[in-house]
């Protein structure tokens, strides 16, 4: 049988392709993950909480790759000469209808064209006739490129090698193919990652507020008997991130989103989504509505609109946000919290020992998804 890079991915290197919420924990820990939720609950940017851990995992996958690259040199004939057909044969190979590699392999490839998920979409117009005239194209940049720079800098050269036996040689289209691979890796990554992490995090967040103004979580609105309670919603429930039922006959749905500024109109959609009645059981709920954000824009008039609506927004990017949704249920629905009149001075201490105590494990166990290959 013929080799092929794919045949070079290890177990480790698949997983790092991965980006699913429950995947995550095992990867970084569920401490690194209360800190990201109360980074968010006092005001930090869930992007620069999470940087870190996007940056692990791209350092992780360069060099994995570098490990593939060398690998592949010193067990597949012209591997390097060859890579851009190979990477195209994954990408068509079908076993009748379906591919036959699957979504990280052939996001492996589109890497090593110097592709992603959406340049497939942007480049080729999604039409996957084009993908051998963009690979020649690319080839015959490639080769140009690495062609001028030996003529002006001199051959490239030297030795790679991983462990005791594995060698591969070096030149510039070495080089041109791998830094390419990194430089569409990085790009995949970070687009899923900032996907994922906003998925993922959302439900945490927002089932850590809840339990920490001392609301009792439950799996589902399924029998439901007791006021003071919330659910969270699962991907195909798209009514409301979050149900709570206050009072006889009064409930806020709750809807969360790192929705920054440049994209209102995703805003705009929250605050039109919501009827105000809902029904639990047999019962008939006042329903009002919280929506909760990244930031909004200067200038924007999505308060206004929300408010026109009866629909407070509330902005994660103000320090100790917690407290305003706590001041917003005890004016409309007098809920009593020691949040309401804490000072501001306290607050910090404050949702760090309750977050302490609020076990995420409910949280995780919702449906996140499935996995989001780095290709899409």
């Amino acid at each position: 049988m013929t080799l092929t890079f794919v045949d070079l991915l290890d177990a480790d290197t698949r997983n790092l392709m991965k980006a699913s919420g429950i995947s995550l924990i095992p990867q970084i820990g569920m401490d690194v993950i209360k800190s990201v939720v109360l980074d968010v609950l006092t005001g930090k940017n869930i992007r620069s909480s999470t940087e870190i851990l996007t940056r692990r995992r791209i350092t992780a996958l360069n060099l994995a790759i570098l490990n593939l690259f060398i690998k592949g040199v010193a067990s597949i004939d012209q591997f390097i000469e060859n890579l851009p057909e190979l990477a195209t044969e994954v990408l068509h190979s079908k076993v009748g209808k379906k591919y036959k590699f699957n979504k990280e392999e052939r996001g492996f490839a589109l890497w090593i064209l110097g592709l992603t998920g959406k340049g497939v979409q942007n480049v080729l117009g999604d039409d996957t006739q084009e993908l051998e005239q963009y690979r020649n194209n690319y080839i015959l940049a490639c080769h140009e490129i690495t062609d001028n720079y030996e003529n002006t800098y001199g051959k490239l050269e030297g030795h790679l090698s991983v462990g005791s036996g594995v060698k591969a040689q070096v030149s510039w289209l070495f080089m041109a193919y791998f830094l390419t691979t990194i430089g569409a890796q990085t790009l995949s990554i970070r687009g899923s990652d900032k996907s994922t992490y906003g998925k993922f995090f959302e439900k945490l967040i927002l089932g850590s507020l809840l339990s920490i103004l001392g609301f009792e979580y439950q799996s589902n609105s399924q029998g439901v008997r007791s006021d003071g309670v919330f659910w969270l919603s699962s991907n195909d429930q798209r009514e409301s991130d979050a149900t709570l039922l206050i009072s006889p006959g009064q409930a806020v749905r709750f809807d969360i989103g790192f929705i920054g500024r440049g994209n209102s109109e995703i805003s705009m959609d929250k605050i039109t989504r919501y009827q105000n009645k809902t029904t639990v059981g047999t019962e008939q709920y006042f329903s009002a509505t919280l929506i909760i954000v990244d930031k909004i824009g200067m200038g924007s008039n999505l308060t206004a609109l929300a408010n026109q609506i009866n629909a407070p927004i509330v902005q994660m990017s103000g320090s100790y946000w917690p407290q305003r949704v706590a001041k917003i249920l005890h004016d409309r629905f007098k809920v009593e919290h020691p949040l309401v009149n804490l000072p501001i001075s306290e607050v910090e201490d404050y949702l760090k020992a309750s977050l302490e105590k609020i076990s995420l494990d409910p949280f995780l166990n919702l449906t996140f998804g499935k996995a989001t290959p780095a290709e899409e």
